[in-house]
């Protein structure tokens, strides 16, 4: 018999549990499109940290990769409903709305 278990969905608190993260989420909401090097520059994360991150958020598809060479440009992908939703909340609470 073959049992089928649900998938794990990844909850809030998962994503927004990182001080780290949440940088890294707030720079690219505000800038867009980013490469690692200026990530890392404005958010002073090192680089493991900040790649460790990065494909988190690739994998819960709040972001999007480019490659061009052995350039990663990362990107924010507005596209996804709950991506718009937390850039957002994250204008409201800056204040920049």
């Amino acid at each position: 018999m073959i049992v089928n278990t649900p998938k794990k969905r990844k909850k809030f608190e998962d994503l927004m549990g990182s001080r780290a993260r949440v940088k890294i989420l707030k720079t690219l909401a505000i800038n867009e499109e980013l490469s690692i090097t200026q990530i890392i520059n404005k958010t002073k994360l090192n680089y493991s940290c900040a790649s460790k991150h990065l494909n988190y958020l690739k994998m819960i598809d709040l972001i999007q990769e480019k490659k061009f060479g052995r350039i990663k440009i990362f990107r924010y992908k507005l596209e996804n409903l709950k991506a718009r939703s937390l850039r957002k909340f994250i204008e409201i609470w800056e204040g920049n709305c």
